[in-house]
């Protein structure tokens, strides 16, 4: 048996059970928990005795730390919103730029743990514009199909 004739086996195969509506469903939903959990994790982290800590942050790039209560609402509002799928598409995309945004002003230097959380943050605004293609599942409060655009 030829190599790629196994690789069409194997992906026919898996087509066949994503097909299935609960299965489908049900990643829909672990793609959605997995995705949130950074977001809604840091957001929560800034809060309390992290929040001098952003600010200052933000502020050695020199954005204003007033934009943080900003930053915060996103990730905890956008994440919950992806997690709950509400709004999904929105959120995903909203949340999309945001990485996109934060790696460059926060990760562009040469350090080489820089470099990994300026990649890590576009591979997630990959996951998430994948989001704002598909929606949130059935498995959500969007109710959304998978490939249906409104």
């Amino acid at each position: 048996m030829k190599t790629n004739n196994i690789f069409k086996q194997i992906n026919g195969n898996i087509v066949k059970l994503v097909s299935i509506p609960m299965i489908n469903a049900s990643l829909a939903l672990a793609a959605r928990l997995l995705a949130s959990a950074i977001f809604i994790g840091a957001g929560f982290s800034k809060l309390g005795a992290g929040y001098a800590g952003t600010q200052a942050y933000m502020a050695s790039v020199g954005l204003s730390g007033e934009l943080l209560p900003l930053v915060i609402g996103l990730e905890i509002g956008g994440g919950l919103a992806l997690l709950l799928g509400f709004q999904t598409r929105l959120a995903a995309f909203a949340l999309s730029v945001f990485c996109i945004v934060s790696s460059v002003l926060f990760h562009s230097g040469a350090d080489p743990m820089q470099q990994i959380m300026f990649m890590k943050n576009l591979a997630m605004a990959g996951g998430l514009l994948a989001f704002t293609l598909f929606g949130a599942g059935r498995m959500s409060l969007d109710g959304e199909t998978q490939g249906r655009i409104s």
